[in-house]
């Protein structure tokens, strides 16, 4: 889609919902994008993007994802997060050319729920890093790809 219109559409949308009070003005748009993340090559660096320092593993984030993808370029991941106040949920798969996938801010107590859609190089760790009340946890699962979908 052309850049120009989807922010013109974009624009448009918020204008509509601030003039009729279903929000005021700024909300309608989303959260400035994490350019440093999503442009690292290397998983420290992403996580270090994230602002991730001392993550502990937890049995309460539930990531579903097949065990084995036929097609690296649509693996269905889906990541739950149990953990009281979860402020975001990021996807990393370790073996990607760029291993942030997808992150997304959660606010005003939602629930720490994704679904979503990767493509997948080869054979590699997805891990789900979530950010609650300030501290960092994550769970991992190796998903084995058959036909790669980043160019492989």
């Amino acid at each position: 889609m052309n850049q120009l219109r989807r922010t013109f559409l974009k624009l448009s949308a918020a204008v509509f919902a601030a003039g009729t009070g279903l929000l005021q003005a700024g909300q309608a748009l989303a959260a400035a994008r994490n350019k440093a993340g999503f442009e690292s090559k290397a998983t420290a660096d992403a996580l270090k993007a994230l602002g991730v320092s001392g993550a502990q593993q937890s049995k309460d984030i539930v990531i579903t994802a097949p065990d084995i993808a036929e097609n690296g370029a649509q693996v269905a991941v889906t990541v739950t997060s149990k953990i009281a106040n979860t402020q975001s949920i990021s996807i990393v798969v370790d073996k990607n050319p760029f291993p942030l996938t997808s992150s997304f801010d959660f606010a005003n107590g939602a629930e720490g729920y994704v679904s979503t859609r990767l493509k997948m190089e080869q054979t590699s760790n997805v891990m789900a890093v979530v950010k609650a009340d300030g501290n960092f946890f994550t769970a991992s699962k190796e998903v084995k790809v058959t036909i790669g979908g980043c160019g492989g």
